[in-house]
């Protein structure tokens, strides 16, 4: 079976965590004696995991261009593969959801990604085309994330919010021109947040497909936020409210 890298404590730990059988060895820089190092290596140990002592140029090696904080994780097989079905039919909760369209920079598909898993999404979808995929950099970014909130990329998104719809999930579009404000709106409690890239935002048909669209309030001078924070804003409000 194939392997991968991934690098960084927050990715390794996530994977310790929660498919530690995939783990097959840790590669760390024996010049990292401080206590974040000794707790992953007691973790792994307590794991069964092999650890091989290494310096930070034979790291740096291994991953070129990486923070790799002086820790590498060998792991069996390719990344997860998620289905919406999948995950839609073992939730024991309402569902609640991000769907991203039209994210090409790597590092914002990673910074979404961590702040799904802040907010307890269920999944990020995102469509296949005209978007980037869960690469080595969104992996690193994510701080772990990536391994532990499922990433669902589909065929064609419009027809993937119409079965969400048809599921009784609410399909909530943010929009700057939007006539409803994120705090004055009202949704029920299933939804899925929809975001498009900063700038452009939403494809036309996602938009139309929305059964709602709320804009988040500026009240300086730019006009628009970065879009994982601008997930961070919506999915936080809509936790907030969640029973």
């Amino acid at each position: 079976m194939s392997s991968r890298l991934i690098y960084g404590f927050h990715a390794v730990t996530a994977k310790l965590r929660h498919d530690p059988e995939a783990v097959k060895e840790i590669i760390v820089d024996v010049s990292r004696q401080d206590a974040r190092a000794r707790d992953l290596l007691k973790h792994a140990e307590l794991q069964g995991v092999k650890i091989v002592g290494s310096d930070g140029k034979r790291l740096d090696g291994m991953a070129p261009g990486a923070k790799h904080q002086g820790v590498i994780a060998r792991v069996e097989g390719g990344r997860k593969v998620a289905h919406l079905d999948d995950v839609l039919d073992t939730l024991e909760e309402p569902a609640f959801l991000l769907v991203l369209d039209g994210i090409t920079d790597p590092r914002n598909l990673g910074a979404c990604l961590r702040v799904a898993d802040a907010a307890g999404v269920h999944a990020v979808i995102a469509p296949k085309d005209k978007a980037v995929g869960l690469s080595d950099v969104a992996m690193k970014t994510a701080s772990g994330a990536a391994e532990t909130v499922p990433y669902v990329m589909v065929t064609n998104l419009a027809r993937t919010l119409r079965e969400l719809k048809e599921r009784d999930i609410w399909v909530i579009g943010t929009a700057g021109e939007a006539t409803s404000d994120l705090y004055t709106a009202e949704w029920p409690v299933a939804t899925a947040w929809v975001l498009g890239a900063e700038g452009e935002g939403m494809r036309r048909l996602t938009r139309e497909t929305c059964n709602q669209l709320v804009n988040i309030p500026m009240y300086g001078t730019v006009e628009s936020l970065n879009v994982s924070v601008a997930a961070g804003v919506c999915l936080y409000e809509a936790r907030r409210r969640r029973p």
